[in-house]
């Protein structure tokens, strides 16, 4: 997704245009849309001409055309996504309160105007704009002296930094030239990472070279992540795979993700923070159920407490055409964050986001233990519906 204008007010007012470039980016926009909201964008028309002799055309006309969002219609298996609403804006062929569809296009461009623009759709929008935000998987392909580093996202694969050191030969009898410029290399190359590469977005990072220099690499990172103290490194090992390629090229990344050990491991990485923390919530319900809660009432009190470590929310819960039971998440999220708590959004289109769903949407592992609230449990069931 490309965000091309972004005006909006201190009183969240505003507009926003963006255009769509792969078929993820419709279900981003999906989540951006909200009935009310006014959408601009390009359309066709079918318009009847009448001639002067009497007699009466049709043709199909491309045309702009201002909606105010009425039904918002996503197709998940096509990535396809009609908007049905009112003209409000004046055009040559299409009078003011009349219906249109309009069928959002890749690579065309749209306007979006809203009343209020929350957190939630600001922090989607740059999610959907920000490549770094989508790339799970890294990979970092090195032969001596040469080291690409790569972030991989599912749409395409961006060149985050090159690395280039001349190693000289190891000469008969001494070696530390070619030693020191050895490690002069896999320091540049750990200072890349450090840089370029976001753990808390990437699931894996990818080791490749032919020979020995992945392992002697890897083995040099984390003696000096000890050495220096590195936690992101140390508390992010299990993520690093070592993977076999024929050279530092850029072009070998395609014959690493074609590695059916590498396919495995990568299978659904985008999603595998989310099954964790649900994992986490499952495991903690069984065993400190005090420290487990879910459904909005229940959640809402542990967050007057400030006790929520991770919230675990559904996107399906933002797309609520009440415009107070949505803000009321709004609400909860950004007090959550503002608590320092963690925020997982679950996509309803996950296989954990339809688990989470039928825990009402909403759950919540907290950092220390709140016992019976089992007499607002009447309120919770009145209030989710």
């Amino acid at each position: 997704m490309k965000l091309l204008h972004k005006d909006i007010e201190k009183d969240n007012t505003g507009q926003v245009t963006l255009m769509p470039e792969e078929a993820e980016d419709m279900w981003h926009t999906y989540n951006l849309l909200q009935v009310g909201d006014s959408l601009r964008a390009s359309t066709i028309r079918k318009v009847q001409t009448e001639s002067s002799t009497g007699s009466v055309g049709s043709s199909r006309v491309r045309t702009t055309l201002t909606v105010c969002v009425e039904t918002i219609d996503f197709d998940s298996q096509a990535c396809q996504l009609r908007v049905k609403g009112t003209n409000i804006q004046e055009n040559q062929y299409v009078k003011m309160g009349a219906y249109h569809t309009i069928e959002l296009e890749l690579n065309r461009k749209f306007t979006l105007a809203k009343k209020v623009w929350d957190s939630v759709v600001l922090d989607r929008i740059e999610q959907a704009c920000d490549p770094a935000q989508k790339a799970d998987v890294a990979a970092v392909v090195m032969q001596e002296g040469l080291a690409n580093v790569v972030l991989v996202t599912p749409a395409m694969t961006l060149l985050r930094a090159k690395v280039e050191v001349t190693i000289p030969r190891k000469r008969r009898g001494s070696c530390t030239q070619h030693d020191k410029a050895l490690e002069r290399f896999y320091e540049a190359v750990m200072q890349a990472i450090l840089r370029h590469v976001s753990f808390d977005v990437v699931k894996c990072v990818l080791v490749a070279s032919p020979g020995f220099v992945k392992d002697q690499f890897i083995s040099y990172l984390f003696r000096e992540a000890v050495r220096q103290d590195c936690k992101v490194l140390l508390e992010n090992r299990p993520k690093f795979m070592l993977v076999h390629s024929s050279s530092g090229h850029k072009y070998s990344l395609k014959e690493i993700l074609s590695d059916p050990t590498v396919t495995s491991r990568l299978s659904d990485t985008k999603a595998a923070g989310e099954v964790k923390a649900l994992e986490d919530f499952y495991k903690m319900l069984q065993h400190e159920p005090d420290r487990a809660f879910y459904g909005l009432a229940h959640v809402e009190k542990a967050n007057e407490a400030m006790a929520i470590d991770i919230l675990l929310i559904s996107d399906e819960l933002f797309r609520h055409q009440d415009v107070a039971t949505r803000s009321r998440y709004v609400r909860l999220v950004d007090s959550v964050r503002d608590n320092a708590g963690t925020i997982r959004i679950f996509s309803s289109l996950h296989v954990s986001g339809e688990q989470l769903n039928q825990l009402s949407g909403v759950a919540a592992i907290l950092r220390f233990p709140i016992a019976d609230l089992s007499e607002s449990e009447d309120d919770s069931s009145s209030d989710d519906e």
